[in-house]
């Protein structure tokens, strides 16, 4: 492995308590892999794929404009006479050939518009907010824990490092039922308890914000990763809401945290292939079922991470809801690297040595989630990317695949602390996208996306801010995101929003949306009682 994606860390492990150093200070050397720098080896069949998306779309809008010149150039040479003479005189016209044109031209029309796929509108979307009394602190977290004799104390000791480091605040929400002594908590009580809350919490407030009857929902799409019981979560909620017999119903499970994405896209296509008009996608986690109750340490990470959330959101394809939408769908992107298996084992569920369930995270994850994240942009930078800055990165993605030679080694830095003109150009995203929103994984995640995108600090402030309130909310994290910039009142008309998120499998996943008018700040959210403490309150 290159050195270059290595970083050291010098870790105080306080005072040795025992044997022949007892008493004495000891310290230990840390060695991690960092994100890939993936903007430095970027693989040109991925680039080639995101310029056939923009090609496939775009060949209409270059040829009309060379018919329209030529036409144009034609007539031009012509004066007015000629041309009335060309058009009157020299024509002959008889009302069956007038009438077999303009058929024909309105056949050519009909089929143009039926065959164009429907624009996807985002009309609303709420996000669940849990009761206070599952309010959590880091210190009560451990205190819990503790008092539940599941931990012994170098797991309750890691657990606390990791939530030192997290990036979460003291305000997320966890169920009491995980912290119960010596009892399971991933019963299939408590997760339909725990998921049924969360979801019916955040479709009510969907339902009545955005004045739809649940009847009216022609396609329903559900994701939760680990809780999968049957009847299905989308199942329950039919029942729930007494939806319609013929309603197109999904549920996806074992997908991770991206599964937002890809309910998203599922969604989109159903609208587009049945017509059914409305759609609903229901992203949530059932936090009872990633939580674990043993000793390996690869096991103990998503204890420290994963909080409860859910959000719901109403997808149309009626060209009269376009008024009251909120956001246009422009593109989504999907990836997967299952192919690999260092990929598809970087995270697993599976049982330790005393046969206890939970979820491993392997040492490998950041570096897998890189390269999955250079695969995904690499093929989104030519649909979203202005032509100047595809010109550059594209031309530097060239030289590299020619003369890899030439960039096998970072350029060193020039004299005035910049690098020579050898660097790989770095395409700015900021000129495609007014707000980002990427999955709240961790602290240090979105600290090197920030580094290897060339964000500024500014531009994760939503994924910072939703990570520090809420934790990490798995496939909902991304709209704990978005309802934070709307909160701030910060989504104007034609700003374009990129959510962005990745999971098991490994999956890195992109969603494009327009803003179609300016989002005032909604009346009900989870942010309205804190909003104004950001992003302050992460710095204290």
């Amino acid at each position: 492995m290159a050195r270059e994606e290595l970083s050291t860390e010098i870790v105080n492990r306080g005072v040795e308590p025992s044997g022949p150093d007892a008493g004495s200070p000891t310290f230990s050397v840390r060695v991690r892999r960092r994100l890939p720098d993936f903007l430095q080896s970027v693989n040109l069949k991925y680039v080639k794929l995101g310029y056939h998306y923009l090609l496939s779309h775009g060949v209409y809008l270059a040829t009309i404009p060379v018919i329209v010149l030529v036409c144009g150039a034609e007539v031009g040479s012509l004066s007015r006479d000629e041309l009335w003479r060309k058009v009157w005189d020299e024509a002959t016209y008889d009302l069956a050939t007038v009438l077999a044109f303009l058929a024909v031209l309105a056949f050519t029309i009909s089929v143009y518009i039926m065959s164009r796929p429907r624009p996807i509108y985002l009309i609303d979307f709420a996000t669940y907010k849990p009761a206070d009394e599952l309010k959590v602190s880091k210190a009560e977290f451990i205190d819990l824990a503790r008092k539940s004799g599941k931990f012994d104390e170098e797991s309750l000791a890691f657990q606390a490092r990791l939530l030192a480091k997290s990036g979460i605040g003291d305000e997320s929400y966890m169920p009491r039922c995980v912290f119960q002594p010596d009892a399971n908590c991933a019963t299939m009580k408590e997760g339909r308890a725990e998921a049924s809350t969360a979801m019916f919490a955040a479709l009510d407030e969907l339902f009545e914000k955005c004045h739809v009857r649940p009847k009216d929902v022609g396609v329903l799409v559900v994701n939760c990763s680990l809780f999968n019981p049957t009847p299905s979560l989308s199942a329950m909620i039919v029942n729930h809401y007494k939806m319609r017999g013929n309603i197109l119903s999904y549920n996806l499970g074992g997908m991770g945290c991206s599964a937002g994405v890809i309910s998203i896209d599922l969604a989109r296509d159903m609208l587009q292939a049945s017509g059914a008009g409305l759609a609903v996608v229901v992203s949530t986690e059932a936090v009872s079922f990633t939580w674990y109750a043993g000793k390996r340490k690869s096991m103990l990470i998503p204890n420290a991470f994963f909080r409860a959330g859910c959000a719901a959101v109403l997808l149309s394809n009626r060209r009269r809801d376009y008024r009251r939408a909120k956001y246009q769908l422009e593109h989504v992107v999907r990836t997967h690297k299952g192919a690999d298996d260092r990929s598809f084992r970087s995270v697993y569920q599976e049982e330790d040595e005393q046969r206890i369930k939970g979820l491993s995270i392997s040492r490998d994850l950041v570096e897998v989630g890189g390269h999955a994240l250079k695969t995904n942009i690499t093929t989104l930078g030519p649909l979203v990317l202005p032509f100047s800055e595809q010109l550059l990165f594209f031309a530097g993605v060239l030289f590299r695949h020619l003369y890899p030679s030439k960039t096998s080694t970072p350029p060193p830095p020039t004299a005035e602390g910049g690098t020579s003109a050898a660097a790989p150009y770095i395409p700015d995203f900021k000129r495609a996208f007014e707000h980002f929103c990427m999955h709240a994984a961790s602290r240090d995640v979105l600290e090197h996306l920030q580094s290897n995108l060339g964000l500024r600090h500014t531009d994760l402030e939503a994924s910072r801010a939703a990570l520090h309130r809420f934790g990490n909310t798995s496939s909902s994290s991304i709209w704990y995101e978005l309802a934070y910039l709307e909160a701030k009142g910060r989504v104007r008309r034609g700003d374009r929003v990129w959510q962005l998120a990745f999971g098991s499998g490994f999956k890195c996943n992109s969603a494009v949306w327009r803003a179609v008018r300016r989002v005032r700040r909604p009346s009900r959210s989870p942010w309205l009682d804190c909003v104004d403490q950001y992003p302050a309150r992460m710095d204290a």
